[in-house]
């Protein structure tokens, strides 16, 4: 039982003999008691202590209370990577709410429909995305407030609510806030990326967000002097991770706002960063960019670089060419539970086509169909359960009928196909509909969705193409509305401005119907296998570039 405390204070929180179960406010409570003046976030060369953290998020919680935010409620926020991402984070949780993180690229449908299912009363979001949030203001029933980061640009857009600046509402009022947070409340929904439907809020409690920092710790231990370092985006889970590893470790995290081929190894070199998680595009970029003074420089001071998929060929490029001790991407797991499967530092036995060895927080098994656990070495569904409390998600948003769907027969069920073979975990195949586009999980139905938007077309079926490259590249195979005429180009084109830049497909094929069942299901496994056939046109080929704004 955590008891409630008020900031900092040297024994808050749980015990040393406790700390399986924590919450992030705790563990900062302890950093700040600790070590206050040691730098905790580096932003590219903007410094925040322990301490100053402390104090800019208690101040801004003052604020969301003072501005009627009640405990339970939500508060969603469309930032970029900032100081302002991570002080609301910890202020929302400090004024008792959740927090709704969302992915910048988000907009039309794709922004509505997490705003308005979270039910979240205030959003904060950076200028730039402040017209995207205008655009859907009048379908969020919810909405009471607007908060903009950053100057306003231009005249105003047409909102349903009001928008205020941010600098308006930083609060200034330091007086401690006690801790009422428990491990196993709510401390955010992380939205999936949704697969035979929309996408669905993961309630994720104070310690499962947290046990994803230890992991990362146990992973890779935290030496002396460390720095850990990523240019993920603080809406995923990877990059919130790295920040909490930091946090437990009372280290040093730097952030970049986004990854960049050409300044990476100048902010590795400039951040002093030793760990680095890094995502699937990022490796080869790296690998094959040209020498520079900074990357010489920087030999050998990433001790450990992580992040999945890893090939075993980029590993070694890695390892030989810029001198990293340990680089890994053995790794499974899901917002639902994570990780389930994980290396260590210096484990050099696992077999490279393993997903790593089962996570001792976990029960892993494989079910048939009957949720009956097979044998080793046999094909079925990864399923888990957790060995430790508050190490999981707590359920979906709203939806107890979709949590009880998964959760059934005392087992979490992973929709993923896999096998175990001595304590190892293989991944075989993925059971759902999902893609994975530019480092990004998407929905098929999301994208199928907001195309057939698109007056043109009548029939959508958005899926991989199998050419063989590591990461899906998604294709719309479509069908025209009788009596139009659109180009794949058009269609392209039309894309940029209505959908995410990872969901603006690479190519794209017209038929006159889409391959189905009896049942008037479309076979998309038919599709996948086709690939990229005589008729398909290819973007890349036609030159045109998809920019993340």
């Amino acid at each position: 039982m955590v008891e409630q405390v008020l900031m900092p204070q040297p024994e808050s929180g749980p015990t040393k003999q406790d700390r399986q179960t924590d919450t992030a406010l705790h563990a900062l409570a302890r950093a700040v008691a600790v070590v206050p003046d040691q730098v905790f976030l580096d932003f590219s060369g903007d410094l925040y202590t322990y301490a100053e953290t402390e104090r800019l998020a208690t101040r801004f919680a003052h604020e969301l209370i003072r501005l009627g935010l009640e405990p339970g409620q939500t508060v969603a926020t469309l930032l970029d990577n900032s100081m302002d991402q991570v002080v609301s984070w910890l202020a929302i949780n400090k004024a008792g709410g959740l927090w709704v993180p969302l992915n910048t690229a988000y907009r039309g449908d794709f922004l509505r429909h997490p705003i308005d299912d979270s039910l979240a009363t205030i959003v904060v979001a950076d200028t730039r995305y402040i017209g995207d949030v205008a655009a859907i203001s009048a379908d969020l029933p919810h909405l009471r407030l607007v908060l903009r980061r950053g100057p306003a640009t231009g005249e105003a857009p047409a909102c349903a609510v009001p928008i205020e600046a941010l600098d308006d509402h930083r609060g200034t009022d330091d007086t401690p806030i006690p801790i009422s947070a428990q491990p196993g409340d709510l401390s955010m929904l992380i939205y999936t990326s949704g697969t035979t439907g929309v996408s669905k809020g993961c309630m994720i409690s104070y310690n499962f967000i947290l046990n994803q920092g230890r992991q990362s710790n146990q992973a890779v231990p935290p030496l002396p002097g460390d720095v850990m370092y990523t240019p993920l985006p603080l809406f995923h889970v990877a990059a919130i991770d790295v920040a909490l590893s930091g946090l437990l470790a009372q280290a040093r995290v730097a952030i970049s706002e986004r990854f960049s081929v050409s300044g990476f190894w100048a902010e590795i070199e400039r951040s002093g960063a030793t760990q680095a998680r890094l995502m699937a595009s990022i490796f080869p970029l790296v690998a094959n960019a040209p020498d520079t003074p900074e990357m010489h420089r920087c030999r050998g001071q990433l001790r450990s670089v992580v992040g999945a998929p890893f090939p075993p060929a980029l590993r070694k490029v890695w390892q030989d060419r810029f001198g990293v001790e340990f680089t890994d991407g053995h790794n499974y797991g899901l917002s639902e539970g994570v990780r389930l499967a994980m290396s260590r530092f210096g484990d050099d036995s696992m077999p490279e086509d393993c997903c790593g060895r089962i996570a001792d927080d976990y029960e892993v098994v494989i079910l048939d169909e009957d949720d009956r656990i097979l044998p080793d070495g046999e094909m079925g569904e990864i399923a888990f359960r957790p060995r430790k409390p508050h190490i999981m998600f707590v359920g979906y948003w709203r939806r107890p009928e979709a949590t009880a769907e998964v959760w059934r027969n005392l087992w979490m069920h992973t929709g993923d196909y896999g096998r175990i073979a001595n304590g190892y975990l293989f991944f075989v195949d993925r059971k759902k509909d999902y893609l994975r586009s530019r480092g990004e999980n998407i929905s098929s139905f999301e994208v199928e969705t907001a195309f057939l938007n698109h007056p043109a077309l009548s029939e959508v079926a958005a899926h991989a193409a199998d050419d063989g490259i590591n990461e899906d590249c998604l294709k719309i195979t479509a069908v025209l509305r009788e009596g139009h005429a659109l180009s794949e180009e058009e269609l392209c084109r039309w894309a940029l401005d209505h959908v995410p830049h990872f969901a603006v497909p690479r190519y794209i094929e017209f038929r006159d119907e889409l391959p189905r069942t009896p049942t008037n299901k479309v076979l998309k496994f038919q599709l996948r296998k086709q690939g990229v056939t005589a008729g398909t046109w290819d973007r890349e080929a036609a030159g045109i570039t998809v920019r993340r704004r």
